[in-house]
């Protein structure tokens, strides 16, 4: 079992490591790497695959959970599936994950299964309270692949979902955020089918997560996802917060990138940050 999340790492270790030498590019990203070290201690590499935003994401929310989000709590959670596709055929074309011997028309049951793994496993590890018993839970449930890559079926279609609420909100004339604009002004997806087509159906197969689809995951699990974007040391995007104006009672996950394509996850906030 290849853990996804590799063991935590001295952050300043970690990048003398990676970034040796004098170059312009060296340097910006060693000062980076300074800058997160005053707040974190530890970094823990991620599994550089197509899925890597969602595996740090999710890994951080559920490193860090007390309590299961209300919007896993809601009746109809489990029923989604069912309730879209009733309503849109075209998710039928949804991509699920490769399994051998799949017949059509199981898609609904499929992700109804995903969907309700994510609950079983964010319940439980919601309610453990030691520390080092929750770390020990995550690193367990990010060592099971099957499981693994079972919910990040589950979160693309969490964002699937968003983006239609988003996009009905919009066309019903009622106020949506700014990203929700620029994510149906692509020529790619001017919609959600689209998105879904050109989008979702390849995150962790042929590609990863855009900016603004960073926005849509945040939105999906009502997280604010802070990230040090190293390449951007000295800008003032070397902070990125999505969604930028988050939502006050929004729990905040924390990812470090050196490109906005591969994301690692920084541990150990510094005792001076935590006071």
């Amino acid at each position: 079992h290849k853990l996804s999340v590799a063991p935590e790492a001295d952050i300043m270790e970690y990048c003398r490591k990676e970034w040796r030498g004098s170059t312009p590019v060296a340097i910006r990203m060693r000062k980076g790497y300074e800058a997160v070290a005053q707040k974190f201690a530890s970094i823990r590499r991620v599994r550089g695959d197509n899925y890597c935003a969602l595996r740090a994401t999710l890994f951080q929310a559920l490193s860090q959970t007390t309590q299961l989000p209300s919007w896993l709590q809601r009746e109809d959670f489990t029923v989604l599936p069912e309730n879209l596709l009733s309503k849109y055929d075209w998710i039928k074309q949804w991509q699920l994950k490769q399994r051998l011997g799949r017949k059509m028309g199981e898609i609904s049951d499929e992700i109804k299964e995903y969907l309700m793994l994510l609950r079983k496993k964010w319940k439980n590890i919601s309610e453990i309270k030691g520390p080092i018993e929750k770390q020990e839970a995550c690193d367990k449930l990010f060592k099971n692949e099957e499981e693994e890559y079972s919910l990040y079926e589950a979160l693309k279609f969490l964002m699937l979902n968003t983006a239609i609420e988003l996009y009905n909100d919009d066309k019903n004339g009622r106020r949506v955020p700014v990203f929700s604009w620029l994510l149906f002004a692509r020529d790619t997806s001017s919609n959600p089918c689209q998105l879904m087509h050109n989008h979702l159906n390849h995150i962790g197969h042929s590609g990863g997560l855009e900016q603004v689809e960073m926005f849509l995951l945040a939105y999906a699990l009502q997280h604010t996802i802070q990230v040090y974007r190293l390449y951007k040391y000295s800008t003032d995007e070397f902070i990125t917060l999505y969604p930028n104006d988050p939502e006050e009672d929004w729990p905040v996950v924390t990812l470090i990138t050196e490109d906005d394509r591969h994301y690692n996850i920084p541990v150990r906030m510094c005792q001076e940050t935590v006071l």
